[in-house]
């Protein structure tokens, strides 16, 4: 990967997170619609088909499920 592609995956993270919290915070999308849609985008990549992007499509799986069991990153306890 380059580091432009590196740059846009981490501002588009830090964006949806942002988008995602403003969502619940204001009563918009509860909490288990905003886990429905990223398990949903985590299945997307884990269920994507063979190819030579497999590492790349399981690892953005695995980041996906790591911020669902983890919070987010702006409200850690």
């Amino acid at each position: 990967m380059h580091i432009a592609d590196d740059v846009a995956g981490t501002a588009a993270l830090a964006i949806l997170e942002s988008l995602l919290l403003a969502l619940n915070d204001h009563n918009i999308l509860p909490e288990k619609e905003i886990i429905g849609i990223l398990e949903d985008a985590s299945a997307a990549h884990a269920e994507s088909p063979s190819g030579n992007k497999d590492a790349l499509h399981s690892a953005v799986s695995k980041l996906i499920n790591n911020i669902i069991a983890g919070g987010n990153s702006v409200r850690r306890p």
